[in-house]
């Protein structure tokens, strides 16, 4: 894959914080190293795992400064930029490259809909003022808007737009669209993982991929190698942390538990109106990284 510039095994950081609700930006550089010694080539900081709904735009920029000075030059760092205000995202997508992120992200504007015609012109927008490789994120359940087939069709041909991160889970869609551009494919579910790499995605973003880094990136490779007795084990190995972390509240508060259980973060705190794990949530993520062989 010499021609992806975002990594294959992918997670989308938390963003750890103090107990007071402070960024642990010592801690962003702990998990960032982290999660390169475990199995991942790159990360996306800032996104809707990052909490990036209430985190700042300084914020922003120094969280990608502390990933890119910690672990910039072993793995791809793609950083959150999509907001729903068009000019918002412009200076947000050239604030983050200024700061070292090696790609951008953007999602659907979410809540005012706007045509889809209104989305290509906010991604040439993006994609012009950051002159860097983007990858779309198209997840209606949260934008509250799909990027339909023909509008995929178009921003494909954005020369900056080398990416989609897909978590509509129409895989039959998806696959021709797959054959329709050049877009490189990642799955943007924990647990379509598998089914996305088997019709030929390339990589995976995932929010497990916190704790099962090593075990995805194996996957991968099982894939590439044709080897689907194996990618099926992994997949049916993690399906107890990817209940707990994905199915029981939010990802973000599910995969903060995870990582404080195992020492990697020091709290769990989320910012509202998000709320850290309750200790029944945490007995849940405990119990599932033992079934799992993760503990």
């Amino acid at each position: 894959m010499t021609n992806n510039p975002f990594g294959r095994m992918i997670t989308a950081m938390v963003t750890p914080m103090h107990d007071d609700g402070s960024i642990d930006y010592d801690g962003v550089a702990a998990l960032a190293t982290h999660l390169a010694d475990n199995g991942h080539d790159g990360l996306v900081v800032n996104g809707t795992t990052g909490e990036s709904a209430t985190t700042t735009d300084e914020e922003n920029v120094a969280t990608v400064r502390a990933v890119v000075d910690a672990v910039g030059d072993r793995v791809r760092v793609t950083a959150g930029v999509g907001t729903n205000d068009t000019a918002h995202s412009v200076a947000a997508a050239t604030a983050m490259v200024d700061a070292g992120a090696h790609n951008v992200l953007v999602v659907t504007p979410y809540y005012n809909k706007p045509p889809q015609a209104g989305i290509v012109e906010h991604v040439r927008a993006i994609a012009a003022a950051a002159d860097v490789p983007v990858m779309l994120y198209d997840i209606p359940g949260r934008s509250g808007i799909p990027l339909e087939p023909d509008t995929i069709r178009q921003l494909a041909q954005i020369p900056q737009v080398r990416a989609m991160k897909d978590a509509k889970a129409d895989l039959y869609a998806s696959s021709q669209l797959m054959a329709d551009t050049d877009l490189l494919w990642f799955s943007g579910d924990d647990v379509l993982a598998l089914p996305w790499l088997a019709i030929g995605a390339v990589g995976h973003v995932a929010v497990t991929g916190h704790v099962a880094g090593p075990q995805f990136a194996a996957m991968i490779a099982a894939v590439d190698r044709g080897d689907l007795v194996e990618a099926r084990r992994i997949h049916t190995q993690l399906v107890p942390i990817m209940n707990a972390i994905m199915t029981v509240t939010q990802g973000v508060i599910m995969a903060k538990a995870a990582l404080k259980i195992q020492g990697v973060i020091k709290s769990d705190f989320c910012r509202l109106p998000l709320l850290p794990a309750t200790d029944e949530q945490r007995t849940i993520v405990r119990d599932a990284l033992h079934e799992a062989g993760l503990s």
